[in-house]
């Protein structure tokens, strides 16, 4: 007796046939930041081939560099995911790395750690009030805190670095490796995979996509979208503070410039890394290699002799371009 025939086109199609209908019927703009990622250092690596441009020591310099960024833009991922925005994370930086090196000097290692955290969690529970209770714009609220703690991060420290020489600290969270591994990228890629998984795996990121695309159709389906955007305002927060922390460790010292350029860089990588302005779309994979693609620009272009200017065109250029490509909305 024969065997049940197998519906049509489920047996005789290969993996590779079934491979290229997933490719052709995925949104091509889905791709746009890999190909701009790998078209990008090709140019670099071709151009910049005396340069040193492909060395293992430029590119994991790329990597370190760019590891604060990578962490501020998963919580940013969450935050527009939700419909929502946070302005505050610069400041949020320069004064959880001021806290933590000030505690570090004064109380130790858990108290430096600890209070570093602690400074993410309290602003992203400010911010989230205002915006839950108040019911009042994400950016309106932020943009009053970004400037209320870049005041305080002068304050603390009447303007003056504090150094980071506590070794275990600066061991973990700076110059420290495991394996050969910058323990900044190593961090980074953990935070990276969490974020991914709790986006595309948990209930909870299913809340926040749904949050955004739909505010009143995910509370009427039962989601607490406050709830929602209280946390994600948390932790966007939270992984400014723990950025603030790593350059902390990187540097060995802290001061209140740092992170005051990082808002638009972290903006346009996850932005570039297909992660939608208005809410509904994020992606944390997407953000990582649009971080590695601002640290590429900022690498390639400094080791092209440019001028301070002439960078600031050229990025400006490239940005505009790979924004236009990854959200022009289709016509209706």
């Amino acid at each position: 007796m024969s065997a049940p025939a197998a519906p049509a086109g489920q047996a005789s199609a290969s993996p590779a046939a079934r491979f290229a209908r997933r490719v052709s019927g995925a949104d091509p703009s889905a791709y746009i930041v890999y190909i701009g990622f790998v078209l990008i250092l090709v140019f670099f690596a071709i151009t910049l081939h005396d340069d040193g441009f492909l060395t293992t020591d430029n590119l994991l310099n790329i990597a370190r560099q760019t590891a604060p960024i990578t962490v501020m833009a998963v919580g940013m991922v969450f935050v527009l995911s939700a419909g929502e925005i946070d302005l505050s994370i610069g400041s949020v930086v320069a004064l959880s790395a001021l806290v933590t090196a000030v505690l570090l000097r004064d109380v130790g290692l858990l108290a430096g750690i600890t209070g570093g955290l602690a400074v993410g969690v309290g602003v992203g529970l400010v911010n989230g009030l205002f915006v839950t209770r108040l019911r009042l714009p994400s950016f309106l609220v932020t943009l009053a805190t970004m400037g209320l703690i870049a005041g305080l991060a002068r304050t603390i420290t009447d303007l003056q670095s504090v150094p980071v020489t506590e070794q275990a600290y600066i061991d973990v969270f700076g110059s420290g490796d495991l394996l050969g591994v910058s323990s900044v990228i190593i961090w980074s890629l953990v935070i990276v995979a969490l974020g991914h998984v709790v986006l595309r795996k948990r209930r909870f990121g299913a809340h926040v996509l749904a949050t955004g695309d739909n505010p009143q159709g995910a509370q009427n389906s039962g989601i607490k979208s406050m709830r929602v955007k209280m946390a994600v305002l948390v932790l966007s927060a939270s992984a400014a503070a723990f950025a603030g922390m790593l350059y902390a460790g990187r540097l060995q010292g802290a001061r209140y410039t740092l992170g005051e350029a990082d808002l638009l860089t972290v903006i346009a990588a996850v932005i570039i890394g297909g992660t939608r302005l208005f809410g509904g779309v994020g992606t944390v994979v997407g953000a990582l290699i649009g971080s590695l693609i601002m640290g590429m620009l900022n690498n390639g272009l400094i080791l092209m002799g440019l001028s301070v200017s002439e960078q600031m065109i050229v990025r400006g250029v490239i940005l505009l371009l790979a924004i236009s490509l990854t959200l022009r909305e289709p016509r209706s």
